[in-house]
């Protein structure tokens, strides 16, 4: 089950009817994250949250603006009371309703989720994998889980994307193969088997990253392992 980013303004709105909505998609996000599984659910849910948080305070910003009308003289604190020509009516106040309640529905699910990120996070291990070089954009990542002897090997190149006035990084990963780990076949030798069959990095940047548990691969190791090779690189 999804919602659309203007999901409470969309169809009848009623206060009821968008609270069983709401709640029949954050049961679904809950069972995915009672799976283990992150993603894309999580960014989701954030991004929802986000969409509430804006439209509650953009209608904040348009009132606060809009024309104001003398009302009369507060004695008491020597203030000018104004009225405001622009109030809530019916629908608003229903908004009001729904978008206060899913906010703080939304928080508590997206609080499940980070706590679940944050562990999975916390038990994941990123090292470098022999002498590094300057250039850092570009190289291989060795992914290993769930006390498995297989090791994925992907390219990784990092990427640079501006939004208003920040900059971001970000990572794109592509499938190179597929390599077994054990004691004479260690990540050394993993890296020296890649530089000899694939030669347009003499040296490239190698790093390991492993995740002891079983877990969601695509729902939840690999997200989780961009996001912490992003940083680690940086």
């Amino acid at each position: 089950m999804t919602l659309s980013e203007t999901w409470f303004m969309e169809g009848y709105i009623d206060f009821e009817l968008q609270r069983y909505r709401l709640l029949a998609y954050l049961k679904n996000v809950k069972d995915y994250f009672n799976e283990t599984k992150l993603y894309p659910q999580l960014a989701e849910i954030v991004s929802h949250y986000n969409n509430l948080v804006a439209f509650r305070q953009n209608k904040r910003l348009v009132q606060d603006a809009f024309p104001k009308r003398i009302e009369g003289i507060d004695k008491d604190q020597m203030q000018i009371v104004y009225e405001r020509l622009l109030s809530d009516d019916e629908i608003m106040q229903e908004l009001e309703a729904i978008t206060e309640f899913a906010a703080q529905q939304m928080k508590g699910t997206i609080n499940e989720g980070a706590q679940i990120y944050d562990f999975v996070e916390k038990n994941m291990i990123v090292e470098p994998v022999g002498i590094m070089p300057l250039y850092k954009n570009e190289g291989y990542v060795l992914l290993r889980y769930g006390g498995k002897n297989e090791v994925i090997v992907y390219s990784y190149t990092i990427t640079f994307f501006e939004h208003k006035d920040a900059k971001y990084r970000g990572i794109k990963l592509a499938y190179v193969d597929s390599k077994t780990k054990n004691l004479a076949n260690t990540y050394e030798q993993i890296k020296l088997e890649i530089i000899r069959e694939i030669r347009s990095l003499p040296n490239p940047a190698v790093y390991k990253v492993e995740y002891p548990m079983s877990a969601p691969f695509a729902e939840t190791v690999l997200p989780v392992a961009k996001r912490l090779l992003v940083r680690h690189i940086a």
